[in-house]
């Protein structure tokens, strides 16, 4: 097993050391950047002086961008599962 890893990431001006697993670096790191990018945008387009805020419009993207991908992948489980059903009618009746 890899020994833990102790980095540190800046999210909002703040320092957040963590110690963790090194297969996580690469998408802690990622994510750390998606979040400052995100910051930057929020505070170029809109007047908010509160970080606060900004994480807080940052933290509701997100959410809503996981929820949207599982609404998403239950739509398109149903779709498959009723083509599915649909090639096994259609093969049972050639089958007759």
């Amino acid at each position: 097993m890899a020994e833990k890893l102790k980095i540190k990431l800046t999210i909002a001006d703040r320092v957040y050391p963590l110690t963790i697993h090194p297969d996580q670096e690469e998408g802690l790191r990622k994510a750390t950047k998606r979040i400052e990018d995100m910051i930057k945008q929020y505070e170029q387009n809109y007047a908010v002086r509160d970080k606060q805020d900004v994480l807080a419009m940052c933290a509701l993207q997100f959410a809503t961008q996981v929820e949207q991908r599982v609404i998403d992948k239950d739509s398109d489980e149903l779709d498959l599962a009723k083509k599915l059903n649909d090639l096994n009618d259609l093969l049972q009746d050639n089958l007759s």
